[in-house]
């Protein structure tokens, strides 16, 4: 949060552009492009600005279609965008606010205008990122909590009826997680969390989904993968855990693995077959990888 905000700047007229960059440079990072579509390949291509700052009047592309094109792209539509234009009227300024502009600066360019309401914006934007990563992260480790999880988990379980891939979870649950909190404190068993997320998320692929659901388990959803994959991934996972030794501890897991039966199994289905899995594991004496029966 404390990095540079990036300000792309969309405008045809190369004076206006310097102009605009010559204000901004000290305080943010700026990107720039010198027409509509030139915009579009830049967002297109990440990553994503903090905040447009876009001219109307453009030859190939006018601003009003860019907006309309960023807003309606849903990785793109929560960066906001401000007009600055020499089109003045009320007219203008309120269609394109309607368009989804959450503001209008008229030229001739004024730095301390331009400075204040880009620095609105920013601020305004960099606030609710953050209340967006709260809500779908755990606060501690920063992975996905439990919410952001079954509403994805529905979605993939979906997806992967509809498209016959496979999808296989991991519930983890670290063993005698209790007794590290009573022998060494809860900021020690704090650390295990820490550390036990990060290992997670060093074996996550672009289509994996790891959360903490809860306590000391998590769950580690693998996107086109079977039962047979999950079973070597889990016993890689579980061999770095055990030598991974958070604040010098020696932690271990067990690991109930479930893969998404075909017909209509929902996830929630899928997860008390793989929490059935991790019983047993803890039953047959901890750290060690159980696949839940089909």
């Amino acid at each position: 949060m404390n990095e540079k905000a990036t300000v792309l700047v969309v405008d045809d007229s190369a004076t206006n552009i310097q102009v605009l960059a010559g204000i901004l440079k000290n305080d943010y990072l700026v990107k720039v492009a010198n027409s509509g579509q030139r915009c579009l390949d830049i967002l297109t291509a990440g990553p994503l600005p903090d905040l447009l700052l876009l001219d109307i009047d453009m030859p190939d592309m006018d601003g009003y279609e860019v907006c309309r094109r960023v807003k309606a792209d849903s990785d793109m539509s929560k960066i906001p965008i401000i007009f600055v234009t020499g089109m003045d009227s009320d007219d203008n300024e309120e269609y394109g606010l309607t368009l989804g502009a959450v503001d209008y600066i008229t030229k001739p360019i004024r730095p301390a205008i331009v400075q204040a309401r880009v620095k609105t914006q920013v601020m305004l934007k960099k606030q609710s990122d953050k209340l967006t990563f709260l809500a779908f992260h755990d606060q501690l480790t920063s992975v996905y909590n439990r919410y952001f999880m079954l509403e994805v988990a529905g979605q993939k379980v979906a997806r992967t009826l509809r498209d016959g891939h496979s999808l296989s979870l991991l519930l983890l649950d670290i063993d005698h997680f209790k007794q590290v909190n009573d022998q060494h404190g809860h900021l020690v068993g704090d650390q295990v969390l820490v550390a036990m997320a990060q290992k997670l998320m060093e074996f996550n692929r672009k289509d994996d989904l790891v959360a903490r659901f809860g306590g000391e388990e998590f769950i580690v959803l693998l996107d086109f993968c079977d039962k047979d994959s999950a079973v070597k991934k889990a016993e890689i996972l579980r061999q770095a855990i055990e030598d991974l030794m958070p604040a010098g501890l020696k932690v271990t897991v067990s690991i109930g693995i479930a893969e998404l039966r075909s017909g209509k199994e929902s996830f929630n289905d899928m997860l008390k077959r793989a929490d059935s899995a991790l019983y047993q594991a803890k039953e047959q004496g901890r750290n060690r990888v159980v696949v839940a029966i089909d």
